[in-house]
């Protein structure tokens, strides 16, 4: 089911999504060559405690830890470890944030050091991606619009699209309906409503669109062994248009 939220509940969301939004430009700025995912994850949850949160994701279906840490070819769940970062690394840091019940749930990916060319580009376009879905989240579209219009713009890159991982409605719950692909076709799925509360998160790669679940149960990696950038932002859409909360 959908659920439709006021503008009292999309305030109450605003709120969650400011820690979240915050979280992650501070993570950019100590992400760096040879600190840990561990480390960041424990400053992760350091900063959501001091600003009152909880983490949506420690502990949710198990996960053990505050955010998930996907570096390279890993596409999203990573768990954070011992791991180093390395110059010319790429990871994606994907957060969720609980304020008075309320979720807000975005993702980022860094460069670490110097990095290739065409990944920063790869970097740069699956940010865009994420706005040219945006474009189509409005009233009498439908949640293919979005996919469709993701699909497109990256697709004609030469990316490959990773379909089998998709985003998602939030709301007092991390994930509910209506699910948000990123590939479809116009005029397609759910027909989009004001009051509507979507996590739209592009996950595009340097090749194969396919994925493989590791054994820890939660690491997705490219098929291939491809690079991967992931992003994320929990939009709201109001009488005024598409308000993006994590941003």
């Amino acid at each position: 089911m959908i659920r439709i939220k006021s503008k009292a509940d999309i305030l109450k969301m605003k709120a969650s999504a400011e820690i979240l939004k915050n979280l992650l430009l501070y993570l950019e700025e100590i992400t760096e060559v040879g600190i840990t995912t561990k480390e960041l994850d424990r400053k992760a949850r350091e900063f959501i405690k001091k600003h009152k949160g909880i983490p949506s994701f420690l502990g949710y279906g198990g996960f053990p830890a505050t955010i998930c840490t996907s570096i390279n070819e890993q596409v999203v769940h990573g768990i954070p470890s011992d791991r180093e970062l390395k110059d010319g690394d790429i990871i994606s840091v994907d957060g969720g944030v609980i304020l008075d019940e309320w979720h807000s749930d975005a993702a980022r990916t860094f460069l670490v050091g110097n990095v290739d060319e065409r990944v920063k580009k790869l970097v740069e376009d699956t940010k865009q991606s994420f706005f040219e879905g945006v474009k189509a989240f409005k009233e009498g579209n439908h949640i293919g619009d979005i996919g469709h219009a993701i699909q497109t713009y990256c697709e004609s890159r030469g990316y490959g699209v990773v379909k089998e991982m998709v985003g998602h409605g939030i709301w007092k719950d991390l994930h509910e309906d209506p699910s948000v692909p990123n590939y479809g076709k116009p005029g397609f799925g759910k027909r989009i409503q004001v009051g509507m509360t979507l996590a739209i998160e592009p996950m595009i790669t340097l090749g194969t669109d396919r994925i493989v679940i590791h054994k820890d149960g939660w690491t997705c990696t490219t098929a291939d062994g491809s690079i991967c950038a992931h992003y994320e932002n929990t939009c709201a859409l109001t009488e005024n248009g598409v308000e993006i909360l994590t941003l």
